[in-house]
């Protein structure tokens, strides 16, 4: 007999999974975080090394790091008056196990058009080839078009 008493958490763990996946996405949908992200995976940094190459007030900046941080993309430890902040690669684990599904999901797609493809160019070079019957009357070719 099934029973329907753990499928709530089911449904909670998948929603969580895509609310995760959502905002892992948003976050790297703006080209400062993604620039940030980069400059993080040649190692840690402080805030105030990562704000340089930015046109941007610090609080702005801070923003950012927060939205990445949310995201869990982005860990950051204060020591003194010094944020530092590293990448949480693991947090991308969902993001890749995502596109990997959809790429499987595309290729296997791909793969039965190709084969849809394949089998309609079959019929049609098999619907172009004349006929090689001959005429059982009288045993000879049958007339064909060009062939005088």
């Amino acid at each position: 007999m099934l029973t329907w008493v753990g499928s709530g958490s089911i449904v909670s763990f998948m929603a969580n999974q895509l609310s995760r996946l959502d905002q892992i996405f948003s976050a790297l949908a703006d080209p400062t975080r993604r620039a940030i992200v980069m400059r993080l995976c040649a190692g840690e940094a402080s805030v105030g090394e990562l704000a340089e190459p930015f046109d941007m007030a610090l609080p702005s900046f801070m923003k950012h790091i927060h939205v990445l941080e949310l995201s869990g993309l982005v860990q950051s430890e204060k020591s003194g008056r010094v944020r530092t902040c590293r990448l949480s690669p693991e947090a991308l684990v969902g993001a890749e196990d995502w596109f990997q599904h959809q790429r499987a999901i595309w290729e296997a797609r791909l793969d039965r058009f190709e084969a849809y493809v394949m089998k309609l160019k079959k019929e049609r070079a098999a619907a172009r080839q004349p006929s090689r019957t001959t005429d059982k009357t009288n045993n000879k070719p049958s007339k064909r078009k060009g062939s005088e």
